[in-house]
């Protein structure tokens, strides 16, 4: 069995339904699904999204990525995406792995290992693809098999991760990540933000004062924060608030004007304009689709 067989064998096993299944490696999880999903919110966290089988396409801000089993996608800060599975079956579902990255560990590893070229100074976008190696594959099926061997995670886990991410901060087209690794880098001054808007989507905000929390003028860090996220510092903060909204609709049963309110819109016209730019449907009608 070749390695990419054996990946597609061990998620089949341990993810034998659709959905996010958690397992006992810290930071680990599964993903299955037996048909193209429609897009769905989510805020990517810095993280590895390895595909076995299937194919996937993330949106971020006005940027698209597409990957399968040849590429893989790599998010080094917090950012809000409309991810779908456009290619699945029953007989063949689309099959990941994700990994969280431990932003200490590759910040340890950058230092210990620094790059043979230099790095930009700009930032570059914050999700990245790349070529899926036979070196992370294997790395990737060792990581899975100790799902069968639950005794050896503790001690084989730990290794098996700090090789994946050696990985992926030696591999050439991961200059955000290494940036990321770097404490006084423009992409971690700009992630310094991103932290900041996701604590504060609901309230009102002056884009001088996120400049400020980031340590840029206005000018600068708005190119900078559009480099990193495709989007402007605003639609960051809109699509922070309408996945929100949506939450709340759905498994809160809020109604629309009390969901628009709760995330900071003071305008019920203008959250429903937002709301139906992003999901395609007015409030109520989407999550009574959802609900359904």
């Amino acid at each position: 069995m070749d390695a990419l067989a054996h990946l597609i064998d061990l998620i089949s096993r341990h993810a034998p339904i659709d959905g996010i299944h958690s397992t006992p490696v810290a930071g680990v999880s599964l993903v299955r699904s037996a048909a193209p999903t429609m897009p769905m919110p989510v805020v990517y966290e810095p993280t590895l999204c390895l595909i076995a089988q299937g194919r996937k396409q993330v949106v971020a801000g006005t940027a698209s990525y597409v990957y399968d089993a040849a590429t893989y996608l790599v998010a080094s800060v917090d950012i809000p995406v409309m991810g779908s599975v456009i290619e699945a079956s029953a007989t063949t579902p689309y099959l990941c792995l994700v990994l969280d990255l431990d932003m200490a560990v590759l910040s340890e590893l950058a230092m210990r290992h620094p790059a043979s070229l230099e790095q930009p100074a700009q930032p570059g976008a914050s999700i990245e693809l790349n070529t899926t190696t036979a070196e992370l594959l294997d790395a990737a099926v060792r990581l899975a098999r100790l799902l069968d061997t639950p005794a050896d995670i503790e001690a084989l886990a730990p290794l098996t991760i700090r090789e994946i991410l050696y990985r992926l901060l030696t591999a050439s087209g991961h200059g955000a990540l290494r940036q990321m690794a770097k404490a006084d880098s423009r992409l971690n001054q700009i992630a310094k933000a991103i932290a900041w808007l996701r604590a504060h989507y609901h309230e009102p905000c002056r884009i001088d004062a996120i400049a400020d929390i980031a340590g840029m003028s206005r000018s600068t860090f708005h190119a900078h924060f559009k480099a990193v996220t495709s989007m402007s510092p605003l639609a960051f903060r809109s699509q922070l608030r309408l996945q929100e909204a949506r939450r709340l609709m759905v498994a809160e049963a809020l109604d629309a004007a009390g969901a628009g309110f709760r995330v900071g819109y003071e305008s019920p016209s203008q959250f429903s304009r937002d709301y139906v730019r992003m999901f395609g449907l007015p409030p109520v009608k989407d999550a009574g689709r959802l609900r359904t």
